[in-house]
């Protein structure tokens, strides 16, 4: 066997441990990952004055807007590695792995090269300051190269790996994030989120395996193709059904105390999501492998959603019993920001059983499904856009539109279900 086939097999393989263990463990750090963020919103929460702590969580969701191409692009090709390193071809997969790798690479540089372009005509759009744009701008350009690590990791399943630059990477962000103690600006508080994400770039004691010499094969097949639009649509339908929001408080709201009272109530609902989100991406890899239902494998990937969607409730229930301590611990308690947080957490409740169907299509390739998620996502984000003018009528606008997208995601979700339900032919045509 050569070095790269065996270099390819190194590392924490996912057949070796159950889907439900792989969750667990990776959710397990990532929680600690979760209270490390809690930990630096307590310190901006603390450090920054109403319009700075508004402005540091709306140009956040600006970096995620940019974002999109490469969380598109690490589903699909999360999906392919995934797809052959469960298969076994060892040997077509240390190819298919340095194809990937040179098509995220130059994916990176392009995205890199649409932010420069785009930045100044979005953010004077919704009314970004010039100095915040610039800091978001760094902090997107270390985004794009943090994913394109992440991808690689996803795709091999090394989900300890991705534990622990997790764990390095929230704490050089509470490392920086200190020096709001001294310099305490908006724009500092940005930038300290770019150094979380630049743990991502420091491969340590793998980047032999990331790096590693083959001869590339293209990934550029008329399925690729294909999943690579379903997977943007899915990405589209994350990001406006999650973030989106903050763009709109950010060009609607001119009083800094309402954008305040808003993003402290949404900086506690979007974790919840974001907290269990590990489970799903141990859900979308081990599911990638194929698009049928295998008994065991369905029965094991069912106990995973379900577990996902448990946490999810006990967090919003959590979140709702202790929403004032939690405000007040954050620094930023108002009524009207407690106030909020239950509109939030129904929302972002909805939307994380959305996401978890979303996922699951995605990487069972249901193509309709995907699609429908991007056009809901979209759909949700318009009516936010043309009704919510306000700090009242957004809350009780989200969880009206999240709650229709929901239930319709969910009917459908349903039907394909029980239309895919038949176990794959002995004559199935193998994999391309």
């Amino acid at each position: 066997m050569s070095a790269d086939v065996e270099a390819v097999q190194s590392g924490d393989r996912p057949a070796k441990r159950s889907l439900l263990q792989s969750g667990i463990i990776f959710s397990a750090a990532n929680m600690l990952v979760a209270i490390g963020n809690f930990a630096f919103g307590i310190l901006m929460g603390h450090r920054l004055d109403n319009y700075q702590f508004g402005l540091v969580n709306t140009t956040l969701g600006l970096v995620l807007l940019f974002n999109l191409p490469m969380n598109a692009a690490t589903y699909a090709v999360t999906h392919y590695i995934a797809r052959f390193h469960y298969s076994g071809d060892d040997a077509r997969l240390s190819g298919l792995f340095a194809g990937c790798r040179k098509f995220l690479f130059h994916l990176t540089i392009g995205a890199c090269v649409l932010a420069t372009i785009l930045i100044v005509p979005l953010s004077h759009f919704f009314g970004f300051p010039t100095r915040l744009a610039f800091a978001a701008f760094c902090v997107v350009l270390t985004t794009c190269w943090g994913a394109f690590v992440n991808s690689l990791c996803q795709g091999l399943g090394w989900f300890n790996r991705l534990a622990a630059i997790g764990l390095l990477a929230v704490s050089l962000r509470l490392a920086f994030g200190t020096l709001t103690v001294f310099i305490p600006i908006a724009v500092i508080g940005v930038l300290a989120s770019s150094f979380m994400l630049l743990a991502n770039l420091i491969l340590l004691v793998w980047r032999k395996d990331l790096t590693r010499k083959a001869v590339p094969v293209s990934p550029w097949t008329s399925e690729f193709v294909q999943f690579l639009v379903v997977a943007a649509a899915f990405s589209i339908g994350t990001y406006f059904l999650n973030q989106g929001d903050l763009l709109v408080a950010q060009r609607a709201f001119h009083n800094s105390d309402d954008l305040a009272a808003y993003t402290a109530a949404g900086n506690f609902a979007r974790n919840l999501p974001l907290g269990v989100g590990p489970l799903l991406t141990v859900l979308y890899t081990h599911r990638s492998r194929t698009h049928h239902h295998h008994d065991d494998a369905l029965r094991e990937q069912l106990k995973l959603l379900g577990l996902y969607t448990l946490v999810l409730g006990c967090g919003v229930a959590f979140l709702l019993i202790f929403r004032t301590l939690c405000l007040k611990i954050l620094g930023k308690y108002t009524p009207e920001a407690a106030s909020m947080i239950q509109p939030f957490s129904i929302t972002m409740a909805f939307f994380g059983m959305s996401q978890a169907m979303a996922m699951w299509a995605l990487a069972s390739r249901w193509i309709k499904i995907c699609v429908l998620y991007g056009v809901l996502g979209v759909g949700y984000w318009l009516v936010l856009f043309f009704f919510g003018k306000n700090a009242n009528a957004l809350v009780h606008t989200m969880p009206v539109a999240s709650g229709v997208a929901f239930a319709v995601l969910f009917a459908t979700w349903l039907i394909s279900m029980k239309q895919h339900r038949n176990p794959p032919r002995e004559d199935e045509p193998a994999i391309p």
